[in-house]
């Protein structure tokens, strides 16, 4: 059945059950209505049928997919049964379930399914008789698209939405802000998006890179393509975390508003919005100006993405260097005052402000993991991107954490030490690598491994210049991410059969090629993947992954 990622358990098959057709039915019980558009708008256009409701009164007959919930199977779990007579019932823990039922049922019957029209008018899709049961590892399964360095316009957002879905990953992860871009439309701030969602040209590469591409370079969504965003994401049991960086990669923000930099230092109306990669020295100001400022982004950032979908809020925390604080009798004064003792703890006041303010209206901080330096309030979590250290130090402390270690599932980074590796980007990770990634690192105590509530895998976009490049370094990757994310019978690394998950990938790709994903081939990159004499920076000596 080569299914990704791998289901818990797996009765059959037993020989013939359903057989796709003209007269095949939904029976939808009430909580199913997301899987039952789903089914009809996926299945339905591949295949050209209709997928009509079932007369009223059908029951359990054969020629019917019904879905229908069962709290006892748990959050998102599912059990999906094909009847020798061509029933097929999904049964889900909760609409969730029910929805990851529906993908498991996709998966089964071809890569033709992942298709928006019939390719094979003449032949019928069908699915062996069998009964799956299936639940996840994690509660927290990640992509984050860095959409501020390259913007994605919003329907390639959407296009990933539905990637991630049909990898049973349930977070999307928008990285909106940063020193070269702001993406998201801010009603009060007009100039976030006016100024700062716009560079005037872009370094092709890494940092040392000679070479530009002189084109202005940006975009945003408007506040209406963020609730399409959401909604479409919901109808997909998919949440949106979206991150607003601060006090760090703050210069597009600081282009379009110069009093919130460090005025006393530099001159922040000459500040441009950022055309190069790196860390960057112009942070924000200490002050309360900048507070209130950025209180009055978050209001409307809240309202874009409701509590139900979107209980936590990212605030970066990042790479925020210190330099301009030091010199800035303005932040100096403002340690004093609060008696913070030094800029690690003016940081961790600016983070703690704001875990109070999100706090107060129901929602939680989410941070990077230098949001520990300084000390961390209740409450907060960490996205443990500095290896698995900053993660255990979380979870020790009774801190919620989603494990996403640059080391292991950045998938930027290069995917084979080959010359024709397009713009080689950090330490070779091939999709083995990927496969053997373990988000609960040995040794964690039995209190603090609950804390582990997830991991992530993150798409930078520096030197990922458009949709395709994207797609070439994010996938077949992602598959093996989602198994290790989902999967709750995978064995420790050392014991994973990667030799079997890469047979899967192999029949997976093939679904990737329907849905048009410009996936690396298990050969290396085809011709016009590649990226010759443009300058990356490839990490050698990298630990094993374990």
């Amino acid at each position: 059945m080569d299914l990704i990622p791998a289901p818990a358990r797996v009765d059959g098959p037993y020989g013939r059950g359903l057989v796709l057709d003209a007269r095949t039915t939904i029976l939808a019980a009430p909580g199913t209505e997301t899987t039952e558009r789903w089914l009809r708008s996926t299945l339905g256009a591949a295949f050209g049928l209709p997928l009509r409701p079932a007369p009223e009164g059908a029951g359990r007959r054969g020629n019917t997919i019904g879905l229908r919930l069962d709290a006892a199977l748990g959050p998102e779990a599912y059990r999906l049964g094909v009847a020798a007579g061509g029933h097929v019932e999904i049964v889900g823990g909760d609409a969730a379930g029910v929805f990851w039922g529906g993908q498991t049922l996709r998966q089964l019957l071809g890569p033709d399914a992942f298709r928006r029209a019939p390719v094979r008018p003449e032949a019928a899709a069908g699915v062996a008789a069998m009964e799956i049961e299936d639940r996840p590892r994690f509660a927290w399964r990640g992509l984050l698209l860095d959409v501020a360095r390259h913007f994605l316009p919003k329907d390639d957002v959407l296009r990933y939405i539905d990637l991630i879905a049909a990898h049973k990953l349930n977070v999307l992860h928008l990285h909106l802000t940063d020193d070269q871009g702001w993406r998201v439309e801010i009603l009060r701030y007009p100039r976030l998006t006016g100024t700062g969602a716009w560079r005037a040209r872009t370094k092709r590469g890494h940092r040392a890179s000679p070479l530009w591409d002189e084109t202005p370079h940006g975009g945003y969504y408007t506040q209406d393509d963020i609730r399409e965003i959401v909604a479409y994401a919901t109808e997909r049991h998919i949440r949106v975390v979206p991150e607003i960086d601060v006090p760090g990669h703050s210069q597009a923000a600081i282009a379009a508003y110069p009093e919130l930099g460090n005025t006393d230092v530099i001159d922040t109306t000459t500040l441009p919005v950022w055309d190069n990669w790196g860390i960057n020295p112009n942070v924000l100001a200490p002050t309360d100006n900048t507070l209130r400022f950025y209180e009055g982004v978050l209001e409307e950032v809240l309202d874009l993405f409701p509590p139900a979908t979107s209980p936590f809020i990212h605030i970066g925390g990042d790479e925020c260097p210190k330099d301009q604080w030091k010199a800035s009798a303005t932040a100096q004064a403002r340690i004093k005052e609060l008696g913070v003792g030094d800029e690690d703890g003016l940081q961790s006041w600016f983070i703690r402000h704001f875990d109070r303010w999100l706090a107060d209206r129901g929602r939680r901080l989410i941070g990077w993991d230098e949001i520990l330096e300084g000390g961390l309030a209740p409450g907060a979590a960490v996205s443990s991107w500095r290896g698995y250290a900053g993660g255990i130090a979380a979870a020790e402390a009774g801190h919620d954490v989603v494990m996403c270690p640059e080391r292991h599932v950045y998938l930027d980074h290069r995917q084979d030490g080959g010359a024709d590796e397009p713009v080689p980007i950090g330490y070779v990770r091939t999709l083995e690598d990927v496969y053997r990634f373990e988000p609960v690192p040995p040794g964690l105590s039995a209190e603090a491994a609950p804390h582990v509530i997830g991991t992530q895998a993150n798409v930078w976009t520096e030197v990922l210049d458009s949709r395709s490049r994207v797609d070439y370094q994010t996938f077949p990757r992602l598959a093996a991410f989602a198994e290790v994310a989902w999967s709750v019978t995978l064995p420790d690394p050392p014991a994973r059969d990667f030799t079997a998950f890469e047979r899967r990938a192999g029949v997976h790709c093939r679904r990737l090629e329907a849905l048009g994903v410009d996936h690396r081939p298990p050969t290396g990159p085809l011709p016009w993947q590649r990226r010759p004499g443009v300058v990356g920076r490839p990490i050698e000596g990298a630990p094993p992954n374990v």
